[in-house]
């Protein structure tokens, strides 16, 4: 570039920057005008993983993300089992063409990105789309490539484009990649070229109904109100994001009038302590989560099946459940669980295939000796500031304890957990996740395209599992339903033969919020890991 194209462009940006700080300040005068007021909530991290969608590392950045972004269909608000067109016109469809599936979207007009400081407002096209969903393909980017390999993208025109599969799939395995849930959000290719990917994880750019204010870690994320948003301007001023690790902390925050809203915790006996407050009304909804215990194999000696069979024989479940609400947590055996979603097995199967492994402290003794282990060993584990992080790695401590394993147990912020297990730090990986379908779960968690650091795809393979990838390769192009289910069903009994996970629970939601807060649509289910915020969300009077 010469230098009369960089005076241009450092021109062009100080010109946009002052710009932008006209927009910014009309639009906080504009937000502070509107009926509503501001939503402020607690969540129960430090701080967000990332500010971009498609580097998300945690619940809580699923959070942020749906408030800010939008994508091609979205799971309907407090309700994930009715997909919806979200900035797309309709729910795509596809045709065959030369043996390859062509799926045609067909965006609306009139949706707008929101100001940035390297931006205008401007209306979104087909390039915003093509461009995000190339990033999120590019490998070197992103940990969701493999979500997006094998697309090809055509744009038709401004409003038009097509998506294209050298191998086609059913529309249960699309769909969920161009939904709002984990990577399918559509960002600003004007505001990412101008500023930088560094400029965009600073003051990200979305289109949804309330835009980026200010993040500041370990107390506060604040959006304000989208006044352009194409649903129509919110209702609410903008909405808050409080980060209060402390359940103490958080509840006395919500009592004392500082919270309109906190994610509440499992503790038995806090969803009826928090029902008796005055003018606050607790919501308990799911499916929430399925939680597993991921045994690390590329770390010893868990690379020993006799070392992973006395942990879990050192294990009772009880315990872990009565950790937490009866009205929460309920108790699974499977690696995917039945209640969730189609492919998952049921407790009774398990049980019945023998491949449930109770606590028997003198069988976990005997494996350990056979393993060379009659002495025991020390491992290091970390874990995730989370209550129930926190609480299930402290019981597995006292547990391993009483068969010679002397855990040195580090909590971490659950930004940093999600950052170690990442790099394959963790003998032991605790993870909590609700996913679309069994093949984005199974895939996920079990193929090896997704082992953590090496994996082609790397995403959170933590157990290094190998075994699965033919069933779950040959279950992706089966369009045969039951088929595909057992497919789904032998990879999971191959992974608890292998015992590569020890099952834990599942767990739903539970939030507590003052009772003038009206969501503006029903709640039952989410992805987004909180009760979901929109356009039509407000405070109302009694």
């Amino acid at each position: 570039m010469t230098l009369g194209g960089l005076s241009f462009l450092k021109g062009w940006r100080t010109a946009c920057f002052l710009w932008m700080m006209v927009v910014v300040v009309t639009g906080l005068a504009d937000a502070g005008s509107l009926p509503g007021r501001v939503l402020k909530f607690a969540v129960h991290t430090s701080n967000l993983g990332s500010l971009d969608p498609h580097l998300l590392k945690g619940s809580q950045d699923d959070t942020y993300a749906d408030l800010v972004f939008n994508c091609l269909i979205r799971y309907a608000p407090g309700d994930l089992s009715r997909l919806e067109p979200d900035i797309a016109r309709s729910i795509p469809e596809f045709r065959l063409e030369n043996h390859r599936q062509v799926w045609t979207i067909h965006l609306k007009k009139g949706v707008f990105f929101h100001p940035g400081p390297f931006n205008p407002p401007y209306e979104l096209t087909a390039d915003d789309v093509i461009f995000s969903l190339k990033r999120l393909a590019d490998p070197d980017f992103s940990g969701m490539a493999g979500e997006y390999e094998g697309m090809a993208f055509k744009k038709i025109n401004d409003h038009t484009l097509e998506i294209i599969l050298e191998k086609p799939v059913s529309p249960l395995f699309f769909l969920p990649k161009i939904a709002n849930h984990r990577g399918g959000y559509i960002v600003s290719q004007k505001a990412i070229q101008a500023g930088g990917q560094e400029g965009f994880r600073a003051h990200p750019v979305g289109t949804g109904p309330f835009m980026f204010h200010r993040y500041v870690p370990e107390k506060i994320c604040e959006l304000r109100a989208h006044a352009g948003y194409f649903r129509g301007t919110p209702k609410l001023a903008g909405v808050e994001m409080h980060f209060i690790p402390d359940n103490d902390v958080r509840e006395a925050a919500f009592k004392n009038g500082d919270m309109d809203l906190i994610l509440g915790v499992g503790n038995p006996g806090w969803i009826e302590r928090m029902a008796q407050v005055p003018e606050s009304v607790v919501d308990v909804f799911g499916p929430g989560y399925t939680g597993l215990f991921h045994f690390n194999t590329s770390i010893p000696p868990l690379d020993d099946i006799r070392v992973r069979q006395a942990i879990a024989h050192a294990l009772d479940r009880n315990d872990f459940l009565a950790a937490s609400s009866p009205k929460l947590v309920s108790p699974v055996l499977a690696p995917m669980s039945a209640d969730f979603m189609p492919g998952g097995l049921t407790n009774e199967k398990i049980i019945n295939l023998r491949l449930n492994p109770e606590k028997n402290i003198e069988t976990a003794k005997k494996r350990m000796a056979a393993a060379g282990f009659k002495e025991g060993f020390a491992m290091t584990l970390y874990g995730s500031e989370k209550r129930l992080f926190k609480t299930s790695y402290e019981i597995l401590q006292r547990s391993l304890k009483e068969i010679g394993i002397l855990v040195d147990l580090k909590i971490v912020s659950h930004s940093e957990y999600h950052r170690i297990i990442r790099k394959n730090r963790n003998p032991m990986v605790l993870y909590f996740t609700l996913r679309p379908n069994a093949d984005t779960y199974l895939r996920g968690f079990f193929h090896s395209d997704s082992i953590v650091q090496t994996g082609s795809n790397a995403y959170t393979n933590f157990s290094h599992c190998t075994s699965v990838d033919g069933l779950l390769d040959t279950a992706v192009g089966e369009m045969d339903p039951k088929k595909q289910i057992r497919m789904w069903e032998q990879a999971q009994i191959k992974i608890m033969h292998d015992l590569l996970v020890y099952p834990l629970l599942d767990i739903r939601y539970c939030v507590v919020r003052k009772s003038d807060l009206d969501y503006g649509h029903d709640l039952f289910n989410t992805l987004a890991g909180y009760p979901q915020f929109d356009e039509r969300t407000a405070f109302v009077s009694p």
